[in-house]
């Protein structure tokens, strides 16, 4: 056995076929006549053992331990076998292993650990353990061979679903006599609609709170007037029926943001901080997420400059700063990434803050983009200590966006403090074709900012609004004395983005009040025009100052306009959110609107809203 095996002869090999064949052929049957035999049973031990072992050999139990016992024979006249009858046989932790060249088979470190490779989670054995110590449990890392090694300590494995979060109770019905003032920071974020997007096309209804009616309907884009030149953006101003309560008015407030000249922009840095944890390790995660980089890239001038960072377990540098023309480098660098660890996301963000930091000169825009599946758990994972950091180093100039992948441990509250508090945009991207609207089509907005710290506060007439109630925006919500604090931090709006918020106003003795009047106070002694409904401020900055503008205009009643598609989707949302103030309104009169106010749909996103209203009509019948 321990010999070289012989090379195998044809023509000896057909010779021994042909000699069993006639064997087998002279051999069936008995080549004796039969004779008669006494039936008596034979006595004696050796007649008894022999009878014995014929029945056991032919029962199935017999053939089994047989087998058994051949197959141990041949191990021990093995090599194995020889191992085996040395003293401590194969216990590893009792006998030195042989010599094995390095560059044969290296052996691992003693604090490194060998993993089985499983595409979610791997059984990590720790070789300096004690005999019999427990298995921990660990993401895998990257496979070498077919094994993983991992130098970080094990981590709990996650719960099948951690998804959570930032939203609030919807806002209430406000009595303008008693509260005429409303006040909030705009949101240009879209991650919400993509999120109940994945949802429903998955046959689920999504989570109330990951419903925010205004990233629902600031994620499509509205025919409104290009400002003047020379200004940031302009209010556009319109009231309608609402399409759910015939006795009330709907106001919509709009922003339009100037698109200058793409060819005049200031030279970009980008870092991209990408997450490599375990729990990246699914194809709508890191594969999704290296797709859609490479969609960005051709949006990129040779003058722009673009760095990796990854973090799990450890942060560290992938590329250093290179030129946007360099194409090749960079897809390699991202082709290379791979999945595994815990999230050092604390680590990660300031080595993207210190390379992005390095990377800027005078006149250019810096932003980092990080890209995660929302499983920040480890370093400043508290949302508080979050808000702090980023602040921080919003002032320093480099702002903050945030993409969010795949579904399951989303920390959807995480990435909005670090996405508003950056100065930076909150998207989700479940599909390349989302990828290919917010880094493509709206790439632009996204990274070039406009105006900063923008604040909407409006004040009502009591002689003419008896209540009101705004639509959304539950997590921007501003005390009113924080809107002309030029330190209280706002949202942004980039070049071309557009900002929509929605009022539902009740008309002073309209039968849709749903407070009763107060004995010892009227509105009849307010002030103002008859037909002035509520008088809009608007605050902003140019970026780079510290001081803020203002703009004011009066809102009327004349400002009257049909229905808009952006009031189907309120509607839309707020039936999943469990329709509070939309009485008998249905996902069928949702539909309806929608398909009334569809209007020009150039990219499918209107149509593809429509869909997505009737699998949500379908799944909440059930």
């Amino acid at each position: 056995m321990d010999a070289a095996t012989p090379r195998p002869d044809p023509a000896r090999r057909a010779e021994n076929i042909a000699l069993a064949q006639e064997n087998y052929d002279a051999l069936q049957g008995s080549q004796n006549g039969a004779r008669p035999t006494s039936d008596r049973p034979k006595r004696g031990v050796f007649s008894g053992v022999a009878h014995m072992f014929s029945n056991f050999i032919s029962s199935r139990a017999g053939l089994t331990a047989s087998t058994a016992l051949v197959a141990v024979g041949l191990v021990m006249i093995t090599p194995l076998g020889d191992a085996l009858r040395l003293p401590g046989g194969l216990d590893t932790r009792t006998q030195a292993a042989p010599e094995v060249s390095p560059a044969v088979l290296p052996a691992p470190a003693p604090e490194e650990a060998v993993i089985v490779e499983d595409p979610e989670i791997s059984l990590q054995v720790d070789s300096a353990a004690e005999p019999m110590a427990p298995m921990a449990v660990t993401r895998s890392r990257k496979a070498v061979s077919g094994l993983v090694l991992d130098h970080e300590a094990p981590i709990a494995l996650p719960e099948t679903n951690t998804e959570t979060f930032a939203n609030a109770p919807a806002n209430p019905v406000q009595i303008t006599a008693e509260s005429p003032v409303s006040t909030f920071s705009i949101d240009v974020d879209t991650a919400s609609y993509s999120v109940i997007r994945r949802s429903l096309t998955g046959g689920m209804m999504p989570p109330q709170d990951a419903v925010r009616i205004e990233e629902m309907v600031n994620y499509f884009t509205y025919d409104y007037p290009a400002p003047e030149a020379g200004t940031a953006f302009e209010p556009t101003l319109s009231l309608t029926q609402t399409p759910w309560n015939p006795d009330t008015q709907l106001l919509q407030i709009a922003l339009q943001g100037d698109m200058p000249a793409v060819d005049n922009r200031p030279p970009l840095n980008l870092v991209f901080l990408i997450d490599t944890s375990g729990s990246m390790n699914s194809p709508d995660k890191l594969p999704l997420l290296k797709q859609s980089f490479r969609l960005m890239l051709s949006q990129l001038r040779p003058e722009d400059e673009v760095a990796i960072v990854t973090y799990a377990g450890s942060a560290g540098e992938v590329l250093a700063p290179t030129a946007a023309s360099e194409r090749s480098t960079i897809l390699a660098a991202l082709d290379l990434l791979d999945a595994g660890g815990s999230t050092a996301g604390q680590a990660g963000l300031q080595q993207a803050y210190a390379t992005a930091s390095a990377m800027t000169e005078e006149g250019e825009v810096s932003r980092v983009i990080l890209a995660t599946d929302g499983d920040f758990n480890v370093g400043l994972s508290d949302p508080e200590a979050l808000k702090t950091y980023i602040a921080d180093k919003r002032e320093t100039g480099t702002y903050l966006s945030v993409l969010g992948f795949g579904r399951g441990n989303l920390d959807d509250a995480t990435m909005q403090a670090l996405a508003q508090n950056g100065n930076g945009q909150a998207a989700y991207i479940d599909t390349l074709a989302e990828a290919q609207k917010v880094l493509v089509d709206q790439l632009t907005g996204a990274l070039f900012p406009i105006a900063n710290d923008v604040k909407i506060q409006v004040e009502f007439n009591p002689a003419t609004v008896s209540e009101y109630r705004l639509i959304g925006y539950e997590t921007r919500a501003l005390r009113r004395e924080d809107f002309n604090n030029d330190r209280v931090d706002a949202g942004d709006i980039g070049a071309g983005h557009q900002v929509t918020a929605l009022y539902e106003l009740t008309p002073a003795g309209s039968p849709a009040e749903l407070n009763d009047p107060l004995r010892y106070g009227t509105a009849e002694n307010a002030g103002g025009p008859s037909d002035e409904l509520a008088f809009l401020r608007l605050r902003y900055k140019t970026p780079g100052q510290t001081d803020s503008a203002l703009i004011e205009t009066p809102i009327t009643t004349a400002q009257t306009a049909p229905a808009t598609f952006a009031a189907a989707i309120a509607g839309f949302g707020q039936l999943l959110r469990g329709g509070t103030y939309v009485g008998d309104w249905t996902y069928a009169d949702a539909i309806d609107l929608a398909n009334a106010t569809k209007g020009a749909d150039p990219y499918g996103s209107r149509a593809e809203a429509i869909r997505l209203m009737r699998l949500a009509q379908s799944l909440s019948a059930q």
